[in-house]
């Protein structure tokens, strides 16, 4: 192996391709009055929905030193991809660790801002692992990620606003508007990593079909060979999408599993997400 990888739990990969592909995924805190949540999805969910708000914290420098050092004295390069810094201090955070341990360890830590949340930034993971096995060194690696990050695309459809709002992702009014109209909202995140919404939809199966009228569109004759797709505690909508995706592309490739806490707390049950790479920039 060329190099190791770090990413953080955002990423939202299962458990099984996280131990297969050898990636090391660091903990963001996740409390619920002041005590930290179990990292069981279903009970986490159902906890949101009696109206348990939880709170989200970052991972601070010393949380960063401490988890690569041991790696960067055994000799090892390691690529740090991390949660969207629109949305994050921990990209921030990783930059201040790199420069920390440059002396000690130089050229061996690279720290990647992914402009991704949730399996968006566990597609660009997937990408990294798949150019890894192809044998190419980690500055390599490094340079075609800035390069393509930004052909990673996330579409999404929330319940409601109401926790992007409380996060501070959207503003009050759109939030406000959303919820009076009864509107199920759809969503991307943009070239700066930024959650933006770019339409709304009268009824569930309304938004969850625009999901993949949106891959159609940005595709166009690029399809790609595998898909994402994440969910908050909705797997059947989830699934849903998945027969929409393999209908209209061909593509069975597709990968779906929980939205995580970190993310979860400020997107809400019944969220999903629908993520895939193509050329065709966003």
């Amino acid at each position: 192996m060329s190099f190791t990888i770090f990413t953080e739990v955002t990423a939202d990969l299962p458990e099984d391709y996280i131990k297969k592909n050898d990636i090391n995924v660091m903990d963001l805190p996740c409390y619920i009055n002041d005590e930290l949540v179990s990292s069981d999805p279903k009970k986490f969910y159902d906890l949101m929905r009696s109206g348990v708000l939880p709170t989200t914290s970052l991972l601070n420098v010393d949380n960063l030193v401490s988890a690569f050092e041991p790696h960067l004295k055994q000799g090892e390069k390691i690529l740090y991809i991390a949660f969207s810094s629109a949305l994050s201090g921990t990209y921030d955070n990783g930059v201040k660790a790199k420069e920390l341990l440059e002396q000690k360890y130089p050229n061996q830590l690279f720290v990647l801002d992914s402009k991704c949340a949730s399996m968006g930034q566990g597609l660009l993971v997937d990408y990294a692992v798949e150019l890894r096995n192809q044998g190419k060194d980690l500055e390599e690696v490094f340079e075609i990620l800035n390069k393509e990050l930004y052909q990673i695309c996330h579409y999404f459809t929330v319940d409601n606003l109401f926790h992007l709002y409380r996060g501070g992702r959207v503003s009050r009014t759109k939030a406000m508007l959303g919820t009076v109209l009864q509107l199920k909202p759809v969503l991307h995140v943009d070239e700066h990593g930024k959650l933006i919404p770019i339409s709304n939809a009268r009824g569930r199966k309304k938004s969850l079909k625009m999901l993949v009228d949106f891959m159609k569109e940005k595709c166009q004759d690029n399809i790609p060979s595998k898909v994402f797709i994440s969910h908050g505690d909705c797997l059947e909508d989830a699934e849903y999408v998945a027969e929409l995706v393999k209908e209209q592309f061909g593509i069975n490739d597709i990968t779906i599993n929980y939205i995580g806490t970190v993310i979860g707390t400020h997107s809400g049950p019944n969220t999903v997400a629908l993520f895939f790479k193509t050329p065709n920039l966003r």
